[in-house]
């Protein structure tokens, strides 16, 4: 999967487009990823047996598709595609498609 954990992407379709956030879970099977702040759900939490849980109505992000995301570049500070180069010792690196610097 193009993005990971710890990645600033910007949600480029839906009702949050636009916004730039900091990817906190990757669901690779699903191809979907949790972006902080972004896709709000109110969620009815029922009490359970332990006590800390949050009860009543929580609000909490669910999970958008990864095609409805891009990563920004930290280079160029722009949304973009990405791309992989191959470095001599056979290592992959992801790289940015608009200004072609590495990704870290």
């Amino acid at each position: 999967m193009k993005i990971r954990k710890d990645d600033i992407v910007e949600v480029i379709s839906g009702n949050d487009k636009g916004t730039r956030a900091k990817v906190s879970v990757v669901y690779p099977k699903e191809g979907r990823v949790v972006v902080a702040g972004v896709n709000l759900v109110k969620k009815a939490q029922r009490p359970t047996s332990d006590m800390r849980t949050q009860t009543g109505i929580i609000e909490r992000e669910a999970p958008v598709n990864v095609s409805n995301v891009a990563l920004v570049c930290p280079h160029c500070d722009k949304a973009t595609r990405v791309g992989y180069r191959i470095a001599p010792d056979g290592s992959k690196a992801r790289i940015c498609r608009k200004c072609g610097e590495p990704i870290a």
